[in-house]
Formats: structure tokens, sequence, C-alpha cells
């Protein structure tokens, strides 16, 4: 069996590493068109911070690492074609220039995802930059030499994150964000404007409903930006308005595409041709909450997913069990988490939701490092069952309570359920009463007094 794989970082490493394990006779081969491999990439903005030393410390696997287990990996070789009758796919090798057919038994698409460049983001000056994987990383690093203001336009998880590590290197930021408020596909409105306080609050200009019509340069160098609000001096812009999964190989190689945008797949991680499977930030899964096709591209759901494909396409038989759309990310001393829907995704969709907010702290209010949290608890009304919580508390690894909302989703739990679970307590952790349960109480009470 010819094990083929193209995109060798998350998703395409794990379904590497498991198709081997569960049949090591197989031939795996990996074409990764960059230069590294299994490498952290969500850890890019903490490199740029200094939290992190170095690039090289985000590698958790080497080629000569992977291949010492058998599994052939080949950088800087492209993929460019698929011939889905023959079972080939056409590789460009970018050393030699080459252009090859290699066969395949099994293949998958682990392509990722590219970061969308806005028309006006399309220039030659330096300065200007996306943040998607390690030599993107490289290339910010080069131009924070000398550089003292910095553009982030876009106020999501990438942007809000390189406020923070720019800013620890000595940098004036200013954020550039055309929705009402920062944070906007995360929380709810009434959460949204807690993260830009803490933006500003360390010093960072925050332009929200501001959009971005272009860029100015001297000398071949960014020298700002021009908004609907005026002008904007900068010597780095970094652009961080989302990604696009790509998708054009499996779209020529007849693969279906759903209506998220990214690659359709079964829960084998499956596509409607036989012998091609796709995996990672390309593909999208189910909500476990929602029943819908969703693509939220992260780490663990694409290492998972490739965990799966790698397990099928060896011959084995595991499935994915879709996502509940958690995250967390933190930006200077704020952490911030989610998991299923907010209040304004619920109603979108049509479900009969309420939700609570409890303002309680993170620790026994009596313990000396206690710092505020803030909690909404969503849920439907009626049925009582769960639909997802927003969690911000100046304690940033406080926010991981954000897990036991997202297990009792994955079982499609419901308010008491939460309400009884047996958390653990001491005057370091919480109060004895903790502040998910003070949630689950007072919602099971909104609920109540609605039905009746």
């Amino acid at each position: 069996m010819r094990i083929v794989i193209v995109g060798g970082v998350a998703a395409g490493m794990s379904a590497a590493s498991r198709a081997m394990r569960h049949n090591p006779h197989a031939e795996v081969v990996v074409f990764e068109r960059g230069e590294y491999i299994s490498y952290g990439a969500c850890g890019l903005p903490y490199v740029l911070g200094g939290e992190v030393k170095d690039f090289e410390a985000l590698i958790a696997r080497t080629p000569q690492q992977m291949r010492g287990r058998g599994i052939s990996v080949r950088l800087r070789h492209e993929v460019t074609g698929v011939d889905a009758g023959a079972r080939t796919v056409t590789v460009v090798d970018h050393a030699s220039g080459r252009s090859v057919a290699e066969p395949y038994d099994q293949l998958l698409l682990a392509t990722g995802v590219s970061a969308i460049r806005p028309d006006w983001a399309r220039t030659e000056l330096s300065g200007v930059h996306v943040l998607r994987d390690i030599p993107d990383g490289q290339a910010i690093e080069a131009s924070l030499q000398g550089a003292s203001r910095a553009i982030i336009v876009g106020g999501g998880y990438i942007g809000l994150e390189l406020a923070e590590a720019l800013s620890c290197r000595g940098l004036s930021v200013a954020v550039v964000e055309k929705a009402p408020e920062v944070a906007g596909r995360m929380l709810d409105p009434e959460y949204q404007h807690r993260v830009r306080g803490e933006l500003e609050d360390n010093g960072v200009t925050v332009h929200c409903s501001t959009t971005v019509e272009g860029l100015t340069g001297r000398d071949g160098r960014v020298t700002g930006v021009q908004t609907d609000g005026g002008f904007l001096h900068a010597d780095m812009v970094i652009v961080a308005v989302g990604v696009r999964p790509n998708v054009d190989l499996a779209r020529a190689a007849g693969v279906r595409i759903g209506k998220t945008g990214a690659v359709a797949v079964n829960i084998r991680q499956e596509t409607s041709v036989a012998g091609i499977f796709s995996a990672g930030d390309n593909t999208e899964s189910i909500h476990r909450v929602t029943r819908r096709k969703v693509h939220i591209p992260l780490g663990l759901t694409a290492n998972r997913m490739g965990r799966v494909a790698g397990v099928n396409m060896a011959g084995g038989d595991a499935t994915f069990p879709g996502v509940v759309g958690s995250s967390i990310f933190k930006t200077f001393g704020l952490g911030v988490a989610r998991t299923g829907l907010t209040q304004q995704e619920a109603g979108t969709l049509g479900l009969d939701a309420v939700s609570v907010d409890v303002r309680s702290t993170d620790h026994a209010g009596y313990y000396s490092t206690a710092k505020p949290i803030y909690v909404r608890l969503t849920a439907e009304r009626g049925t009582g069952r769960l639909l997802g919580t927003q969690l911000v508390c100046h304690n940033h690894e406080s926010v991981k309570r954000v897990d036991v909302v997202a297990a009792l989703l994955h079982g499609r739990g419901k308010v008491q359920d939460l309400f009884e679970t047996d958390l653990s307590y001491a005057p370091p952790f919480s109060g004895v009463w903790d502040v998910l349960l003070v949630a689950a109480d007072r919602l099971s009470r909104e609920i109540h007094k609605n039905s009746e």
C-alpha cells in the first residue's frame, strides 16, 4: 500500500505517523512544498514577543526524525495536480524544477489555509506581512529591526496576540478593525469591549468600524495605511483579516467542496472521490451543538482529523467526532475563551436561547491573587440544553474552565448537568461555589422562570 500525503504540518504529519503505526508495511510519502514540517504555528506570535526563544523551538519533528520512523518526507515538493482515475499526483521538485507523476493507493489532502490578502495588501512594498508559517515569522522578525510603529489590520486571534507581541518589542501598535469591535467573531458584544479595554490599557490604539483603503510607501518600504477615517503612519503592517481554505487541488480532482468553502468529508475523513481523504484546516467538520457543517481551523482539530485519516488510509476504522468550537487566547494579561455558541450566534441560527452573566473571582475571594472573572453561560430555553459559554479573566490561566463546558457540550449536556458536576475546590483555584456552578444555578432559575 502506498499512502501519499500532501502537506506536512499538523494534519499531514499526524496522519503519516498514525498510518505507519497502524500498518508498518505501508509506504508513506509526504510532499511538503515548504521548508518545515511538524511545527506549532500557534506559537509564532510568542516567538516574536520573546516568550519562546526562537522559531526552531516550535519544531516538534524534523524530516530526519520522520524518515527514521520509515516515513518518506520530501521538502520543497509541491503537488500541483491529481488524476483520481489513474491514482497519481503531479509533483514539482522546486529544487530541480522537475515535474513527475507519483502513484498512490490512498491520498490525503492536508493543504491547510492561506492568509487572506485584500487587494490593497497585494503590494511589493517591504514591511507588509501576513503570519501563517515560520518563513512569515522570520520575515516579520527581519522587519522589526529599526521599526517603531506597527499597524495590525484585523482584530481576531492572530491580530490580538500580535498586538501584545509587538508592544513587548517596544513598538507603538495600532489595531484597525472594520467591524464595530475587536474579537467580533469570538464573543458577544458585551464581552468584546473588555478585550478592547485591555488593549487600550496597555497602550495599543484601536480603530474600530474602520476600513483600510490602501498603503503608502517610500523607497520601496511601507510608510502608512490610508483608511476611511484618515491616514495612519507605520513602519510595518501586518494583515490579519482571516484565512481561506486551500481547496484548489481538491476541486481540480473532482472532490466536493462544502457550503463552508472547505473540503466536504464524512466522519472517516473520506471525500466524495474514492481513495482521497482530507484533513486539517482545509476541511470542514460537524458542529456537535448545531449538527451543521462548519469550518473552524484550529490546531487540535487538525491533529485529530489527521489521526483519523491516517488510521483509515492504512486499513483501519476510525471516526472524527466533530467539534464544539472551543478556542482560547490571551492578549497582555487578559485570558479569553469560548466554546459552543454565543448568544448572538444562537439567535442567528434561530435557536431559542437564554444567557446569564456572572461576575465573580477566579480564586476564593479572600485569596491574595484572586481576580475578577466574567462568565456568560448560554442554554436553550425549554430543554435546558447547554449551548455555550464565554469567559474573560485577568488571570489568563483561569479561563481554561471553558473545557468543563466543552466536555458537557460533547455529550449534549444540560444546565443541570453542569450544576451537578463535582468540580474541585481549594482557595488558590476557586471559591467553594465555582463561577461555572454559580452561572449554571442562575441560568437554571432563569429557564424555569421563563417556562412558567
